[in-house]
């Protein structure tokens, strides 16, 4: 839960043959003219390419490429003011000034009550605050926005293990792993509790 900002850091290499001669230039024109303009791809659709991506890694570098380009999506608002104010409370809470960051997010909320980072960031900082009951409460608007965010759902089932409530931890915990498989952290923490549980399946 500590951990839920990145940037999307993506490098494709392409290599390349040597090219055929052009064709004439009329050829050209022609075929610009029968060739349909590929139509971009919405957000909705970039996100779930990256989330089946994600969900079929078959190593951590891919599953990290595919992580990076679905947070780097969940961090743009549309806003420009609001990417601005974000902007300064990720600075403020690498410096670890919570009460700054905390005043920039609720005035996120505020202008876009729809955009899943502001809730996400002010639940992480009430974590760490330990305001455990202000965290559950922008994890809930997390996941009504965004039921497949991966963080908000480790970060429950991290508070969850801290109330004491095992089972709704692992629950938390196995629905995060089903979208990112090899997230490490949280496979470790489904094997504690269930080997704190004797190894049945609370």
């Amino acid at each position: 839960m500590r951990r839920f900002a990145a940037a999307l850091v993506a490098v494709f290499s392409i290599g390349l043959m040597q090219a055929p001669p052009a064709p004439a230039q009329s050829a050209l024109d022609g075929a610009r003219e029968t060739l349909p303009e590929a139509e971009p791809k919405s957000r909705a659709e970039q996100l779930d390419e990256l989330f089946d991506t994600l969900a079929a890694a078959e190593s951590a570098e891919e599953a990290t490429a595919a992580e990076r380009g679905i947070l780097q999506i969940w961090l743009e608002s549309g806003s420009d003011t609001v990417d601005l104010l974000m902007d300064w409370t990720l600075k403020a809470m690498d410096e670890e000034d919570y009460p700054r960051a905390l005043d920039f997010l609720d005035r996120i909320i505020t202008l876009e009550p729809g955009y899943v980072e502001g809730w996400n960031k002010r639940a992480t900082i009430h974590f760490l605050n330990d305001d455990y009951a202000k965290s559950l409460a922008d994890l809930e608007q997390v996941l009504a926005i965004e039921p497949r965010h991966f963080g908000a759902l480790a970060g429950l089932g991290t508070i969850l293990r801290e109330l004491g409530d095992e089972r709704l931890a692992l629950d938390a915990y196995r629905e995060a792993l089903a979208l990112y498989p090899v997230m490490d952290d949280v496979q470790k923490a489904i094997e504690e509790l269930e080997a704190e549980s004797g190894g049945s399946r609370i």
